[in-house]
């Protein structure tokens, strides 16, 4: 299956390389730039028609070159315009140099920017290619714009971020739109870096298809049309739609069993059997009807249940307390589709190369481990402590050593497999982020396992659900309203 264009996501690398293969293969590279200057000032002339001066902050490269083009077409368009430069602009080299000398303005040096009322500043100063701090003088534009709550369309991505990770490089644009081209780049869809862009258009500026995808790497927007949901048919019954199987805690200790339980069962799982100690039942059954229970007296009786075959995906960990009790049963379960969530990650925390070793054999992932920020420091604290990796070289890195799925949870949840490949989720709204949530989402990765679903496919359409299904309640949604509003049908 061939990705779609809305799917992929390019690095300011990849991006530089399919400007390159395009130039190379003949097409008009300031062609190029003319057409992404002209979408900046469509873009700004439409969001923004209240506007009595234009303010284009240029920078010392290409993305200058593109807020030239930009000043130049607003002026065409009858629009007030100035241009401030950081840098010397008749330094300025290729399709970038010719952009400014076609501009029939004279850029103004950026820290002399004086503010008037009715301003919207366009910005041109860096774009996606940012990889270190902005200089001291640059931080102070920058910061004194965002205290004055002007609009602001970044060109590309909002100067300061970084096109790779996301994070800020000292400061960083606060804008209201962001217009970039032809593929998201990741930091657009990691956190910080979402909030600052404001409102994304992709605009294609004429690169053809087959070198953008040519220059595409392994990370993707998590999207339906990466995976399909399995297929409910005729002939379908309950055993064919998969039996999962989730663990609980002590009898004190229920919810978090209970709230993946009964998201598996609305994910789609023909059965789900929640595994027990004999004094939690109770508890159990108090709240239960459609969901079977097991009493389970000790590890030999789990070791037991286990053996039967029609088990075809475990979820351990919520609620389920920490400790050796949960490093048994995992090593019990060692090669079958397991979600590990929550006490069942922090349960290796000293014990992180005895859960490796037990799927490093795996010819296809079949564990998937659920971490917040916390969890993923415990199981991996070299990897979380490199602040020079953003959170998808993070959780690739995390899936390599771990030989498993990696969900690294958040706002921007990564999912991340064991062979480089990596997709970025966008669609969680903020109301998600409440107690129980995440008990939910290992039920429904855990339905999705049981119904044959490949781990990394799996995990990437469990994080989708999960958030579509918390859009659909809106704000104050709490993890027991969630299960109901889970829609597991295309």
């Amino acid at each position: 299956m061939i990705d779609p264009m809305h799917v992929l996501l390019l690095t300011p690398g990849q991006m530089g390389d399919a400007d390159r293969a395009a130039a190379a293969s003949g097409i008009d590279s300031f062609g190029l730039m003319e057409r992404a200057g002209q979408a900046v000032a469509a873009a700004a002339l439409k969001a923004f028609p209240e506007a009595l001066r234009f303010i284009v902050l240029c920078g010392p490269g290409n993305n200058g070159g593109d807020g030239y083009v930009a000043a130049r077409a607003l002026l065409a368009a009858g629009a007030t315009c100035q241009v401030h430069a950081w840098g010397d602009a008749g330094a300025l080299k290729g399709d970038a140099a010719r952009a400014f000398r076609l501009c029939p303005l004279q850029p103004a040096p950026l820290p002399d920017y004086q503010h008037l009322p009715g301003d919207v500043i366009i910005d041109a100063i860096f774009g996606a290619g940012l990889a270190r701090d902005v200089p001291p003088p640059v931080a102070e534009v920058i910061e004194r714009i965002n205290g004055l709550g002007l609009p602001v369309l970044a060109v590309d991505l909002p100067s300061g971020l970084d096109g790779l990770t996301g994070k800020v490089r000292g400061a960083a644009f606060r804008a209201s739109r962001t217009v970039t081209f032809m593929t998201r780049k990741p930091g657009h869809l990691l956190l910080p870096g979402r909030v600052l862009c404001g409102s994304l258009e992709v605009f294609d500026i004429g690169i053809p298809e087959r070198i953008i995808r040519a220059a595409a790497g392994t990370i993707r927007r998590n999207d339906p049309a990466l995976w399909r949901l399995p297929e409910t048919g005729a002939e379908s019954h309950k055993f064919r739609r998969g039996h999962l199987a989730v663990l609980s805690g002590p009898a004190a200790a229920t919810g978090a069993a209970r709230l993946s339980a009964e998201a598996g069962l609305r994910a789609g799982a023909g059965l789900v059997t929640i595994g027990a100690e004999p004094e939690a039942v109770p508890a159990l059954a108090a709240h239960l009807t459609a969901i079977m229970i097991r009493p389970l007296v000790d590890l030999p009786a789990f070791s037991d249940w286990i053996t039967d075959p029609r088990l075809s995906a475990f979820v351990l960990g919520p609620g389920f307390g920490v400790g050796r009790g949960v490093r048994d049963r995992v090593e019990r379960l060692a090669g079958r589709p397991l979600v590990l969530d929550a006490d069942g990650i922090s349960s290796f925390r000293d014990h992180a190369d005895q859960l490796f070793s037990l799927y490093e054999d795996m010819a296809e992932p079949s564990l998937v481990m659920t971490p917040h920020e916390g969890e993923f420091s415990r199981l991996f604290p070299d990897i979380a402590a490199d602040e020079e990796l953003g959170k998808v070289e993070k959780a690739v890195r995390a899936a390599a050593r771990s030989r498993a799925v990696i969900v690294y949870k958040g706002a921007d949840t990564v999912i991340a497999a064991p062979d480089g490949r990596a997709r970025i989720n966008d669609n969680a709204p903020a109301s998600l982020a409440t107690a129980g949530s995440g008990d939910v989402l290992s039920g429904i990765i855990g339905s999705l396992l049981a119904q044959g679903m490949p781990a990394f496919d799996a995990a990437s359409a469990g994080v989708w659900l999960h958030g579509a299904a918390a859009s659909r309640l809106g704000p104050g949604l709490t993890a027991e309203d969630l299960p109901a509003a889970i829609h597991p049908l295309p």
